[in-house]
């Protein structure tokens, strides 16, 4: 299915007909179109983010991957040979393609998603203890693609959750099998359930009980002092639809592809701060030695 119709970028008409082919040096052929209302001839990258690329593709991806993961500018100018203006300009161009993307995803059905959700925290103008600070960022991220679904801030309050989960809530309306992981974090799962629910009628008398919708699964990663006595290490901290899959293994209950993004995002941030300690949740600290 093609994401947008083939119109003319300069009438806006659909009498657009194909006028010849020509090939590029690492883009394959590609074909001119001719406008008959207008009388213009046009390529089908013109007005796009490829239009005037003459790096491939291919090589683009694996440098703008690399930077995702969490590599800088510079080290990325260093290792792939090339000017810091041109991995901007990369990133500037693809950049807005976020919303296509995202509406692409939405009107169409996945077979199978797991989501990592996880918080980062730095300082905003002055110091303030955690609770009280507006630099918290809420990240929902694709695990094999690493898409982000969601990239929210402000303060960790109810409503930054919500705004983020009612993303996810979109995402589950058009997916037959999705996975969200945390780690340590409940309110993801306690929002999502009062969102995203099911009511289970068996034919018993009393209150039906209250699932999560089919194929939905919420897992949670208790950890530091979160895992104590009477409470497993991994969990699902959710009553669940009695048809949906529970096979999940506990290797694979964590965050670590957003929290290595989010080790990426502090990295960036400590360039453009001083004396700022790029991993501190809280104003104390201490040395650890030896």
């Amino acid at each position: 299915m093609e994401l947008s119709c083939n119109s003319c970028p300069c009438c806006g008409t659909k009498a657009v007909y194909s006028h010849s082919r020509y090939t590029t040096k690492n883009h394959g052929p590609r074909t001119i179109f001719h406008c008959r209302a207008c009388d213009v001839y046009y390529s089908e990258t013109f007005a796009t983010p490829l239009a005037g690329l003459n790096t491939p593709l291919s090589r683009i991806i694996t440098i703008l991957t690399a930077r995702t993961e969490g590599l800088g500018l510079n080290a990325a100018a260093r290792t792939f040979q090339v000017s810091k203006k041109s991995i901007l300009d990369w990133e500037q161009r693809l950049s807005d393609l976020k919303p296509t993307l995202i509406l692409y995803s939405l009107l169409h059905q996945f077979i199978h998603q797991t989501i990592e959700g996880d918080e980062l925290y730095t300082k905003v103008h002055e110091n303030r203890p955690p609770a009280l600070s507006d630099g918290w960022t809420i990240v929902l991220m694709e695990r094999s693609s690493r898409f982000l679904w969601e990239l929210s801030c402000g303060r960790k309050d109810q409503q930054l959750f919500e705004t983020a989960l009612k993303r996810l809530v979109q995402v589950i309306e058009q997916t037959d099998n999705l996975s969200l992981l945390t780690d340590g974090e409940r309110r993801y799962g306690k929002l999502l359930f009062e969102i995203c629910h099911e009511v289970i009628r068996t034919g018993k008398p009393g209150r039906p009980s209250k699932r999560l919708r089919k194929g939905v699964r919420v897992r949670l990663k208790n950890k530091g002092s979160k895992t104590r006595r009477g409470r497993p290490k991994y969990q699902a901290p959710l009553l669940e639809h009695p048809e949906t899959v529970h096979e999940i293994e506990n290797k694979e209950i964590h965050a670590n592809h957003v929290e290595a993004f989010n080790a990426a995002l502090r990295r960036r941030n400590s360039a453009f701060r001083r004396k700022t300690n790029t991993y501190a949740k809280s104003c104390s600290g201490r040395w650890v030695t030896g």
